[in-house]
């Protein structure tokens, strides 16, 4: 290796390869050898080019426009980053946004369940992806979210071809909002663009369909409740007279029926059996883990129940799939149960539900004069804009109430008017 040659500033080395290497005492008081934008070594093929290099530095640092080699790397990759992310295709993004919300957690600071997350990725694989695929992120505009939704519209509703409203536009486009608006978070687009989501509503029924219709009679319950397999027929008494979910109703277990001295229970419900997982998971929100009295009218059935069909131990599912299994029916085979005993029966509303039962329980309780409090803390609700929907049952219980005050009223003051009449 030849020795140095020191220039007027800097100095010049040859190298045994032939080639020549420069080095510069930088403005911060350290020595620099020359490399390139990318923080590799950089030698030049003469001396001529090599001290042509060092003139240029020389005078970036003059102007006050030099920085340290590793810093320009640092710059440029985080440059060729951010204009790779601003490129980047819809596909890729809503991928990495899927795995994101997997740990993340929501906007209440809890972490998403894991049939929130299925649900989400069944929007984007099922209808986000097909529709913009490899469109790059910043090219989707109102424009182009509004052909979209067009599109969706169009698609018949699953439950109801006659429907206006298919059920499948509004969460798609949700799903769609969250994931342009943590591109804007992560600088991946300026801003997201205006997504307008549409109300909510049923899909099932008309615009003018009135809720109370999905209200059954107690005998049309009792119905039911002799139409389903004598090992599950308890499902429908827990749901009607208990309010439970369905998810709810398949997740209890023998240790959450307390039995009292005078033959009355309390239900304890503390976990669902998850449609999406199959697994024990918790409820659907924080106030859905709740204890309830178990009605007088059921408590002789769910205890003879207990002694037919279900296992002895302290787990045991109070809905099991089997007489005295282990593992509890699951929500598919249950939606085919239900099916056929909602077919047996006659004078059901259209389209009734097994969510209905449920419906039906908590309007015959807030016909007996329940608070909305009270309304809330029975079916478990979180939201009491959910609730508001018996608002008319506690007007009709009120509505009783104040014309039983005044026959009470008006018969005391006759009564008082005739004593004063007779004396």
């Amino acid at each position: 290796m030849s020795a140095s040659k020191r220039e007027s500033w800097g100095s010049l080395r040859k190298l045994p390869s032939g080639r020549w290497q420069a080095r510069y005492p930088g403005p911060d008081g350290e020595t620099y050898t020359a490399r390139t934008e990318g923080d590799k070594a950089l030698t030049f093929l003469t001396k001529t080019d090599a001290r042509t290099w060092l003139a240029a530095v020389h005078t970036k640092i003059s102007l006050g426009q030099w920085n340290p080699p590793a810093a320009v790397a640092a710059q440029n990759r985080a440059e060729a980053a951010a204009e790779k992310a601003r490129s980047m295709g819809f596909e890729e993004y809503s991928e990495r946004w899927v795995q994101l919300i997997k740990t993340e957690p929501s906007r209440s600071g809890k972490k998403r369940a894991i049939g929130t997350v299925r649900s989400y990725q069944g929007k984007v694989t099922g209808y986000l992806v097909p529709e913009f695929g490899d469109t790059p992120l910043r090219e989707i505009d109102a424009d182009r979210i509004r052909v979209m939704t067009d599109r969706l519209d169009k698609i018949p509703a699953p439950l109801n071809p006659k429907s206006k409203f298919n059920g499948i536009t509004r969460p798609v486009l949700i799903v769609l909002m969250m994931i342009l608006r943590q591109a804007a978070r992560d600088g991946v687009i300026p801003a997201a663009p205006s997504v307008s989501i549409p109300r909510q509503e049923s899909v099932r029924h008309d615009s003018d369909h009135d809720e109370g219709e999905d209200v059954v009679t107690p005998w049309q319950v009792e119905a039911l409740y002799a139409a389903v397999p004598e090992q599950w027929a308890i499902t429908v008494l827990l749901a009607a007279w208990c309010q439970l979910r369905r998810g709810e109703c398949l997740g209890l277990q023998r240790r959450d029926i307390e039995w009292h001295d005078d033959g009355s229970a309390t239900l304890h419900v503390r976990r669902q059996l998850n449609a999406y997982t199959g697994d024990y998971t918790d409820t659907k929100s924080d106030a859905g883990k709740r204890s309830l009295s178990v009605p007088r009218l059921m408590t002789v059935r769910l205890k003879q129940h207990l002694d037919d069909n279900v296992a002895a131990e302290a787990k045991a599912p109070v809905v099991p799939a089997n007489v005295r299994g282990s593992l509890p029916l699951s929500n598919t085979r249950w939606g085919y149960v239900w099916a056929d005993a909602r077919d047996c029966v006659d004078g059901l509303p259209h389209r009734f539900r097994f969510h209905d039962l449920r419906h039906t329980g908590l309007t015959l309780f807030a016909q007996e004069g329940a608070t909305l409090a009270e309304l809330m803390r029975r079916g478990g609700h979180a939201d009491i804009r959910i609730v508001l929907r018996y608002q008319h049952a506690t007007m009709d219980r009120d509505h009783e109430l104040a014309n039983r005050m005044s026959d009470r009223v008006a018969e005391n003051i006759a009564r008082a008017l005739k004593e004063d009449e007779e004396t």
